[in-house]
């Protein structure tokens, strides 16, 4: 999934329905163990929050930014449906990578 100059967002929870992240990087697998390793984003070692329930990926670092912005700012329903389309379960996602 990290091919040179593919940009993702993702979204991370702690658990179904459980808080969540929004990130964006262009190495996810390297990103995740630094979330994990707590080296990541304060707020995601805070609340624990290390399953990957949710990935776009995109071809410009502008696109995924201006994808970021726009998922940050909506509704938490809204999100909730976005991850419940393709990750029912809330699963973690990060195996697949």
């Amino acid at each position: 999934m990290n091919a040179g100059n593919t940009y993702y967002v993702y979204i991370l929870a702690s658990g179904p329905h459980g808080t969540l992240y929004i990130g964006i990087t262009n190495n996810l697998r390297t990103r995740l163990e630094q979330h994990r390793a707590g080296r990541g984003s304060r707020f995601v070692t805070k609340y624990k929050v290390y399953r990957l329930v949710y990935v776009e990926c995109f071809a410009s670092p502008q696109e995924a930014i201006a994808r970021e912005k726009q998922l940050k700012n909506w509704r938490r329903d809204w999100k909730t449906q976005l991850i419940e389309t393709d990750n029912l379960d809330w699963s973690d996602l990060s195996g697949l990578i």
